[in-house]
């Protein structure tokens, strides 16, 4: 009979135990993100300072917020003067619903793993270095209402896989190197001309009269 209590005891302790383990995993693996994206930026004054990889969350860093659950909900490191590049890392952030790194001078191409952010709310890229296409992958971001790539060095056409996404209020990729054609199906039918203005683009779409991709 001892045993057998002492064999309930442990299992019940293991499971207590495993409980409270659980949510501090999940929030490491989001910390262990941001200290990876962290590696590749170049912080030339310091904002990062206090992303420390050794606490067991990241709730406690500036320019991060976080929910009752300890989960990562917001990234606010606009016009923060950081370069570099960004990471797949970042499509971790499960629970990330504003992702605000403007006004920078961040370059490469911007990782398809952020259409993984499937609780996004907000996206503010513009004002950097950005290169190469924007990922079709962002047509899976069916909560986001604002995507602001403006002011960066983005090529190619407009996704038309984008035009799925409904709840887009706010969309503006003007003062880039994109071609094609504008589309003309969903949201897109209400963002002004300004939101495309000063790239190569041939004007909106004409179903059935030119290809897609004309002028690319």
């Amino acid at each position: 009979m001892v045993s057998s209590s002492c064999s309930l005891s442990l299992i019940s302790f293991s499971l207590t135990f495993l409980f409270f383990l659980s949510p501090a995993l999940s929030t490491n693996s989001e910390g262990n993100a941001l200290h990876a994206l962290r590696s590749r930026l170049n912080d030339a004054t310091n904002v990062l300072q206090s992303w420390d990889p050794t606490l067991v969350n990241p709730c406690t860093w500036f320019h991060v917020t976080c929910d009752a659950d300890n989960h990562v909900i917001r990234l606010d490191l606009g016009n923060s003067n950081i370069s570099g590049s960004l990471g797949p890392e970042l499509g971790q952030l499960k629970h990330l619903q504003y992702l605000e790194l403007y006004r920078n001078d961040i370059g490469g191409k911007i990782p398809k793993e952020l259409g993984n952010l499937k609780n996004l709310v907000s996206m503010d890229l513009y004002g950097n270095r950005f290169e190469g296409r924007i990922p079709k992958s962002f047509s899976k971001l069916k909560s986001l209402r604002f995507l602001r790539l403006n002011n960066n060095k983005l090529s190619g056409s407009i996704p038309r896989e984008l035009t799925a996404l409904s709840n887009l209020k706010v969309f503006d990729v003007s003062n880039n190197d994109l071609c094609g054609t504008i589309p003309v199906d969903g949201p897109f039918s209400t963002f002004s001309m300004e939101s495309f203005e000063n790239n190569k683009l041939s004007g909106p779409e004409l179903q059935g009269l030119v290809p897609y991709d004309f002028g690319c």
